[in-house]
């Protein structure tokens, strides 16, 4: 369980954050944003944008504005890498 933690309001509650499932030790998602995906491709961010949406590149939805996990991102570019003149996907 919790234990009692000072506010900064002056009282007293519990502090529930080692309770609290979005705590644990499991590495947390990593999230990009649009421009920060085409930097890494070196692309622009219009291309990042077709990707995300025709579906080659999953994204997540924030308001007006997408998020690519970080893990979608490296396994887009893993699933991308070309042998030759063929695709290697």
């Amino acid at each position: 369980m919790g234990q009692d933690v000072h506010c900064p309001s002056g009282g007293l509650h519990q502090d529930h954050e080692k309770d609290s499932p979005m705590t644990s030790d499991a590495p947390r998602m990593q999230f990009l944003t649009v421009a920060e995906v085409a930097e890494v491709m070196r692309v622009s961010k219009m291309t990042v944008y077709r990707l995300v949406h025709s579906g080659e590149l999953p994204a997540v939805r924030v308001g007006k504005s997408y998020r690519v996990p970080q893990e979608a991102l490296q396994a887009y570019l893993a699933s991308s890498y070309i042998d030759g003149d063929r695709l290697s996907s």
